[in-house]
């Protein structure tokens, strides 16, 4: 299978900048500078506000966001006074408790300084940092982590004594994971439920003071294997503060475990609130056991997703709905040492173009053709991006978009981690077969 690194066929994330932003944006009174070219926020705001399930943009961020938007001018003579204005004028017109300069291809090749520029407006009064973010970085998933380790590596200082019920949760990506609200949302309320004080960030109800309080955590959860490692490896050198990495939990089997592990590393109680929320999860599911049975809506499944995604995804048809999965496809860009660290429970393919992807399925799952004895793939769910739509389409297979980019879907707090989430994701897969019906 050809390498593809060599060329983008519909990018399923965009560069390290558009990733700092939508991390930058979903914060609670944080305030981002794009210093880069004329154009390049919007288009980085458009795409991912409506890659992920139309999320728009908060207070001063997605498309309102303050920019510096370089022309040829600043090209040729250098961009930092742009950027000094800039930054004055955003102090003056909007209110908020940290300003992140972000920086992006053009300013970086022709060597503005922005840290520099940054340093003569650290008078105490308006908080401001500077982080190099242009695409020759990483990806977005790399710009989620150059963000977070300014604010929280560079900029927060270390704590004066720990609070061992605190717990911060990373490795989401506001955006690129399109569910990552309504994830957070239940994480935080499981973990809650143990007696445990949660740093989300992205979540409503979150404030400057979550950014704040997140040196003094006892524990940093890691939700993905490879997502926010770095960051938190960093942390823990910075902050003393250990992390754990772990899976997304999605339906109940995973979240007993996941509940049961940060119990036992913090000394907590977990069986209560397992038997609990097992109790109404199944309470939920054998409603509509019979007609799951009686139907048989047993399927095939191909999951398309990136790495915090998709083995979860692929885990939870199989172990909590009894389906076959074929194939694990994950989309994000990888280091062998990142793929080594997922779980190889189901076979895993590392693709991301969607012909590439198609290719894939028919070359190892081909059509009949009419034969009478031909052992067909049928029936079929790709639980994938809106991009696998067509693909579904052709092979007579049911779809669901769950990763990005996901334009066929309104998400609000629609989350598929937990034990209600778990629900979540029964409800949708099934509704989908079940809105053909007349």
């Amino acid at each position: 299978m050809s390498d593809f690194s060599d060329f983008i066929e519909s990018p399923r994330s965009a560069c390290a900048l558009a990733g700092a932003l939508s991390a930058i944006g979903n914060l609670p009174e944080v305030i981002p500078i794009i210093h880069t070219s004329l154009g390049c926020g919007g288009n980085l705001a458009n795409s991912v506000a409506f890659g992920a399930g139309y999320l728009g943009g908060g207070y001063c961020s997605g498309g309102a966001a303050p920019s510096t938007g370089v022309t040829e001018t600043e090209i040729v003579f250098g961009g930092g006074d742009r950027l000094a204005e800039q930054i004055s004028s955003t102090f003056e017109l909007i209110d908020g408790k940290l300003y992140i300069v972000a920086t992006g291809c053009m300013t970086e090749m022709i060597g503005d300084d922005a840290a520099g520029i940054v340093s003569n407006f650290r008078d105490g009064v308006k908080p401001i940092l500077a982080v190099s973010t242009p695409s020759f970085k990483g990806d977005s998933y790399h710009g989620y982590e150059i963000a977070l380790d300014g604010i929280f590596n560079h900029y927060l200082p270390r704590a004066k004594a720990n609070n061992p019920k605190l717990v911060n949760i990373f490795g989401l990506v506001p955006g690129y994971d399109p569910f990552f609200r309504g994830d957070l949302e239940e994480i935080e309320r499981l973990l809650i439920a143990l007696g445990l004080e949660v740093n989300t960030f992205f979540t409503p109800g979150q404030t400057f003071e979550n950014l704040t309080s997140a040196p003094a955590a006892a524990l940093n959860i890691v939700l993905s294997r490879v997502w926010g490692l770095e960051l938190a490896e960093r942390f823990a050198e910075r902050h003393a503060t250990p992390y754990i990495a772990t899976d997304l939990p999605i339906g109940p089997e995973a979240t007993d475990g996941f509940l049961r592990l940060i119990a036992q590393r913090l000394g907590l109680e977990a069986e209560s609130v397992i038997e609990r929320e097992n109790e109404v999860f199944y309470g939920y599911f054998e409603r509509c056991a019979d007609a799951f049975c009686d139907g048989d809506l047993k399927f095939y499944a191909i999951t398309v997703a990136n790495s915090t995604y998709a083995i979860p995804l692929s885990r939870f048809v199989s172990r909590e709905l009894g389906w076959i999965v074929l194939d694990t496809f994950v989309t994000d860009k990888l280091t062998a040492e990142q793929k080594a660290a997922l779980d190889r429970e189901h076979p895993i393919q590392f693709v991301a173009g969607v012909q590439e992807i198609a290719r894939a399925i028919n070359r190892d799952h081909p059509k009949g053709g009419g034969q009478r004895y031909f052992d067909d793939i049928t029936p079929l769910y790709i639980i994938g991006s809106t991009l696998e739509k067509r693909t579904a389409a052709a092979r007579g297979a049911r779809h669901l978009s769950v990763s990005f980019p996901a334009y066929d879907r309104f998400i609000t707090d629609r989350g598929y981690a937990g034990y209600r989430g778990g629900l979540h994701l029964f409800e949708d897969l099934i509704g989908q077969i079940m809105s053909v019906k007349s």
